[in-house]
């Protein structure tokens, strides 16, 4: 069996589904973090949120998404039946320019992602049919 199937199923509940828990967020979850507790967060409170969700709701899904700039130490407390994507793009994107094209992380690449643990690596890639449409047209 091929390594990509063997992935596909560690990610994969008995359905072949993937059920995945998302939590790759960045610049939004801090701003809620810090909005809930009504002072700064700083990377130790993200990490520790993130470890937190891991270890307590992945039981529930059949895979979770994490970032490798604050996720990484959450993968290590996710249940043993659990696959791991992680996000290959920067949070956030450029609002100046039509596209949202998305930056990639500087430090990582799939291969070390992989190496990290990573059954697969998400790319986020934004499509507005509207925007499209519009570019179209000049």
């Amino acid at each position: 069996m091929s390594n990509k199937i063997e992935a596909l199923k560690r990610m994969s509940n008995k359905d072949g589904v993937i059920a995945a828990l998302a939590i790759d967020q960045r610049g939004s979850l801090k701003k809620m973090l810090a909005a809930a507790a009504n002072k700064p967060v700083n990377e130790e409170d993200i990490v520790e949120f993130k470890k937190a969700i891991s270890s307590e709701l992945t039981k529930y899904a059949s895979a979770i998404l994490l970032d490798p700039e604050y996720g990484l130490p959450a993968a290590k407390e996710r249940d043993a039946n659990c696959g791991l994507l992680t996000a290959y793009e920067k949070t956030g994107y450029d609002t100046t320019a039509p596209g949202r094209m998305p930056d990639l992380l500087a430090d990582w690449s799939v291969k070390r992602l992989k190496e990290a643990g990573a059954d697969s690596t998400k790319f986020m890639l934004y499509y507005d049919v509207d925007e499209g449409a519009e570019i179209n047209r000049k």
